[in-house]
């Protein structure tokens, strides 16, 4: 944890440890008398390298699988439905993207979703070497709500402007979820004796999940502000992001160009993940519905929002 981290933390009714992901020092510190520990440090669009997004993603999870076992405490991850590969949503069919489903390729240069996917591997092959290591993967989409500083503020600022960009018709159900839903979900994972060994997709606020016009339209309805929509089809939304995201190659070829393509596709598809097995396992179903988490994110932003921003 980072020292601007730490106040937060500390008026939650915890106690902060401050260190890096990948510091072993640290984490002895931060497990010691533990019973679980939730890992959810990540770099996620980051500029960098895919070795800095492999040092961080890959390397602090392993800090956390080295102190869970050294505290014999249940381990959730908190993993990415970018594991599933960005080719997976559109063959999925009608039974959608359970975690079963086989894992596609995934773009070099998305350097997120690869590291993310060799944390899991990395914290499967340390479970099945055994030694008592208790693990369990979360699988969340994009997330939204409070203490969110990339997804939720753009939300805001954008429907805040007047004009929000609307791809297709906008009536495809958002791949997203609330942060509160997610964390109810670990607190379950945490206790649930079917969880070890397991992954879980946590992926929808249940039946009340938004739209993409409803999520925008949501979160206007909170602003106080009328919403127009600059309604842009599929193709020519691509074709910006992806020209932009080449543009940035060429200019620094190492570097992670960023979530244009990948936001362009969570805009126009519907969410295709299912939380099936959560639900089944661990007894989770979200106990904030969509539109109170909206609700949530927005006062919070808009307290924590910096001037002129």
């Amino acid at each position: 944890m980072r020292q601007r981290s730490a106040q937060t933390v500390h008026a939650l009714g915890a106690e902060p440890v401050i260190g890096e992901v990948t510091d072993p020092a640290a984490w002895r510190v931060a497990s010691a008398g533990v019973r679980g520990i939730v890992h959810a440090a990540a770099l996620v669009a980051s500029r960098g390298t895919l070795e800095d997004f492999l040092a961080v993603n890959v390397g602090g999870t392993r800090q956390a699988v080295a102190a869970a076992r050294a505290a014999s405490a249940r381990l959730v991850h908190i993993s990415s439905v970018a594991v599933y590969g960005r080719t997976s949503p559109f063959v999925a069919g009608a039974s959608g993207v359970s975690e079963d489903f086989p894992f596609g390729p995934i773009v070099a240069h998305d350097y997120y979703a690869r590291s993310k996917r060799a944390a899991e591997e990395a914290l499967w092959e340390a479970a099945q070497r055994g030694g008592g290591l208790a693990a369990v993967a979360i699988r969340p989409n994009v997330v939204y709500g409070e203490r969110d500083r990339l997804f939720s503020p753009r939300v805001v600022r954008a429907v805040r402007q007047g004009i929000v960009p609307q791809v297709g018709d906008g009536t495809n159900r958002l791949s997203c979820v609330y942060a509160g839903n997610v964390a109810a979900a670990v607190v379950l994972a945490l206790d649930a004796p079917a969880a070890p060994g397991r992954a879980y997709n946590v992926t929808t606020d249940g039946e009340t999940a938004l739209t993409q016009r409803s999520f925008a339209d949501a979160f206007a309805a909170e602003l106080g502000v009328p919403v127009r929509r600059l309604r842009l089809p599929y193709g020519v939304a691509r074709f910006a992001v992806d020209l932009w995201a080449r543009w940035q190659l060429l200019r620094r070829p190492a570097d992670y160009p960023g979530i244009g393509g990948a936001a362009v596709r969570f805009l126009a598809g519907d969410n295709p993940y299912v939380a099936e097995r959560a639900r089944r396992e661990l007894g989770w179903s979200p106990p904030v519905p969509a539109r109170e988490a909206v609700r949530r994110t927005v006062r919070w932003v808009l307290a924590n929002e910096k001037p002129g921003t």
